[in-house]
């Protein structure tokens, strides 16, 4: 369903029901009024860039804002580009949990997977 939602409305990604789940108890837990979480990347790591998922207290003049599941994620202007058909998920593990970013337009990602490059 996620896909069939991206291409109706033409979002530039697309985020799975454990995502949405765990970023609507990441606001809930917060202590402060949020208008969402925001997604973008900066340069670093031994691939050349990281992602950033941060809390969003208000939208930034030029945010692209996609509401899924009650939430609203705001996706950093200078990223779209990078982040085109990226999915997001959210896995647990016995050892690690987090946000995940399945994205096809990464070239390489270094082994430990925080860092990718395009």
């Amino acid at each position: 369903m996620a896909e069939a939602l991206k291409k109706r409305h033409n979002i530039p990604i697309t985020v799975t029901d454990s995502a949405v789940n765990q970023i609507k108890f990441l606001l809930e837990k917060r202590n402060k009024e949020s208008f969402g979480i925001k997604i973008g990347i900066k340069s670093g790591g031994c691939s050349g860039f990281t992602y950033i998922v941060e809390y969003a207290d208000s939208k930034g003049q030029y945010d692209e804002v996609i509401e899924i599941g009650n939430v609203r994620l705001l996706i950093d202007p200078k990223a779209i580009m990078y982040l085109i058909g990226t999915e997001m998920d959210y896995v647990e593990g016995d050892f690690k949990s987090g946000f995940v970013f399945n994205n096809p337009n990464e070239k390489n990602k270094c082994g430990c997977g925080k860092s990718f490059g395009v």
